[in-house]
């Protein structure tokens, strides 16, 4: 049954959390707040279809903007630095996003935000002939990579409103053939906007996809469930951020170990094939430079199509797809980067070796989604709601950390081994594995 109730509803009853801290529930599911039944209920579709249009918009407009730096200036490095920065924003406001997702209407937050990318966009159309270039596009693009970190707690933690626990995996694994096809063909369609017309038909885009997918947004009926305030808000942040680690390392340690894990695989696979990737093709393979820039480019959609079709996989597979033995996708998903070192020993056939480091990309991003539905499913089975935003969002932002430092380690690594790079790949699978291995067994007790 549709459920009618929202965070203003008159009939809301107490509740104490397991913290002691009265929680308010306006309905009642997993803690007290029901889901709809079935997978595409009205108002998970709703949130489906913002999505839809709010990523694409995100994903043109986070391509555009930093080409047309690029195009502007000529330097690399400028470019390289306003990336760096713009990055910042996602780790510092991401757990922000996780705390404001527990205490507000979660429908709210993606409406306001949507709104405020909107008119953001729209400021910089408006001063971009009149300020330094520079300094206004750092600004913008810091305040939108900030926006999508505080978004994307919000939509993760919504998923349990609205679909009973049967769909979690289903509605994880929606959200991320989403995300990868706005990966995918939001850079493609800015791409092609960018070159014929230029940026302005871009921001005018994506101001009004932003706009259409909040006015969306405000139909969605969100179950809230309602927490009150006792305190300063320094003492909330600080209370709510206590009980949200004391869940992970005490009360669900194995959500702990998996977040270390996941930290591991980022910081010494995933970033393996951030950097390496472009550097590979476009510096090691004996390619033109029009040539490796095109290769380079399919690589990426190769990525993307790893990931869609790893998120439609594990919304198939769902009912046969295990927690306890999700530790094996590790080991399979560093199993696979020892053909890519093999492929760098035959760089004399150039396209081949292309062909088996495409491969090998698009089936690691496969199983990386795959394991990520999962634990995201995980997670928000056995998080209670009042906690599922802040534990969400911590998680979230302990993994993006690893990023950052391993980008930086293989930058060094393949500079200092040039010539060798096979041996930097084969170092990144043989950390892989002995991670994979060790911890199966967090995951197989489950």
């Amino acid at each position: 049954m549709e459920n009618k109730l929202s965070m203003e509803d008159k009939s809301a009853h107490g509740s104490e959390s397991e913290n002691g801290q009265k929680t308010v529930h306006s309905s009642g599911s997993k803690d007290g707040c029901p889901a709809e039944n079935g997978l595409f209920t009205r108002n998970f579709t709703l949130v489906v279809i913002g999505q839809i249009i709010s990523l694409f918009g995100n994903a043109a407009i986070r391509f555009a903007l930093p080409l047309y730096l690029l195009n502007q200036t000529g330097s690399s490095a400028l470019y390289g630095t306003v990336m760096a920065c713009a990055f910042i924003p996602t780790i510092l406001l991401t757990p922000v996003g996780g705390l404001i997702a527990d205490r507000v209407n979660k429908r709210n937050i993606m409406v306001i935000l949507d709104f405020s990318t909107a008119g953001l966009i729209l400021l910089f159309a408006c001063l971009m002939n009149s300020l330094d270039l520079m300094v206004l596009l750092t600004l913008t693009l810091m305040i939108l990579y900030g926006i999508a970190g505080a978004y994307q707690p919000a939509v993760q933690a919504s998923i349990p409103l609205l679909v009973g626990q049967e769909h979690f995996v289903q509605a994880n694994a929606v959200v991320n053939v989403i995300s990868s096809f706005a990966s995918l063909l939001g850079p493609v369609l800015g791409g092609i906007l960018y070159s014929v017309y230029g940026l302005r038909p871009i921001l005018a885009v994506c101001i009004v996809s932003f706009v259409v997918s909040a006015v969306m947004e405000i139909f969605i009926r969100m179950p809230h469930c309602k927490q009150e305030q006792e305190g300063k808000v320094l003492q909330i942040v600080r209370r709510d951020f206590a009980r949200s680690i004391q869940f992970i390392r005490r009360d669900k340690p194995v959500i702990g170990k998996g977040v270390l894990v996941t930290c591991g695989i980022n910081l010494f696979l995933s970033a393996m094939i951030v950097v390496g990737l472009p550097y590979l093709i476009t510096e090691v393979l004996p390619f033109t430079t029009d040539e490796a820039n095109r290769l380079y480019g399919y690589a990426q959609g190769a990525l993307a199509a790893g990931g869609i079709v790893g998120g439609i996989g594990a919304g198939v597979l769902a009912q046969r797809l295990q927690i306890r033995k999700t530790g094996n996708l590790l080991v399979l998903g560093a199993v696979c980067v020892f053909p890519m070192a093999a492929a760098l020993l035959w760089q004399n056939h150039g396209m081949v070796s292309y062909l088996i480091i495409a491969t090998v990309c698009f089936l690691i991003m496969v199983i990386s989604t795959v394991f990520t539905v999962q634990i995201m499913s995980f997670v928000q089975t056995e998080t209670p709601e009042q906690l599922l935003g802040k534990v969400m969002a911590l998680i979230m932002t302990v993994a993006m950390c690893a990023q950052p430092f391993g980008s930086a380690m293989y930058g060094f690594l393949f500079e200092l081994c040039a010539g060798y790079e096979a041996a930097v790949v084969l170092f990144a699978g043989g950390i892989s594995l002995m991670i994979a291995v060790r911890t199966r067994k967090v995951f197989a007790g489950l």
